[in-house]
């Protein structure tokens, strides 16, 4: 019985099997990393495989301004519906694979929309923190508000007065047995609503500086 040919090509006169250490020297020359062994490249494949991994978190306009590939975009979003989990890693090794044909622009620009998400992830949760002690200090003193429409003068005075007023109304005596036991007492809806009047101005104060610089820089 005839033995089944091995997959190649010749190089030189020089049969190069597929898969070999030579197949793999080769293509990474050709890739521009000539040094590149075969765990060298095993590596690379890892890490744009946990990349496209990645890609799975990314907001939907930051995936839309990398312009990816199309083939590349319906892997993604059918490794996303999979929940099985021998065939979501089979899945993530086929992104993978087609991940290492990107260029290394588009790579950078994966990596700089994965920063800026994570960096607006810790900016968005900074400013949740500033509002909820902004709330907080608005029902606690009357000297806050004087300070609060000094740095936020677009802000609606005679809105935020009442829901500071309601809220304090609103705001339950202290509960010794529930705070014995570890539980917060219930938040009235004006208490809810200072809060997104709160971070709706601290919001729009940002995005007005925002213009602003840009309208300077223009």
């Amino acid at each position: 019985m005839s033995r089944k040919p091995k997959k190649g090509y010749f190089v030189k006169g020089h049969f190069v099997a597929e898969g070999s250490e030579l197949d793999l020297q080769l293509k990474a020359e050709l890739k521009g990393t000539p040094g590149s062994t075969k765990t060298d490249l095993k590596r690379e494949s890892d890490a744009l495989q946990t990349l496209g991994g990645e890609l799975l978190t990314l907001r939907a306009d930051l995936m839309a301004r990398l312009e990816l590939p199309e083939k590349l975009l319906d892997a993604l979003h059918e490794a996303a519906r999979i929940t099985n989990f021998e065939g979501k890693r089979r899945q993530m090794q086929f992104v993978g694979k087609l991940m290492r044909k990107l260029d290394e622009d588009t790579i950078a620009a994966i990596h700089a929309a994965l920063d800026e998400q994570r960096s607006g992830s810790a900016a968005e949760r900074l400013l949740l923190h500033q509002a909820e002690h902004w709330r907080d200090q608005l029902i606690a003193s009357d000297e806050a508000l004087a300070q609060w429409l000094e740095l936020f003068p677009r802000t609606d005075t005679q809105q935020i007065r009442a829901l500071i007023r309601q809220a304090r109304k609103d705001t339950p005596p202290p509960d010794a047995a529930a705070v014995s036991q570890g539980l917060a007492p219930r938040k009235s809806r004006s208490y809810r609503e200072l809060f997104q009047l709160v971070r709706a101005q601290m919001t729009d104060a940002g995005d007005h500086a925002a213009e602003e610089e840009r309208s300077a820089d223009a």
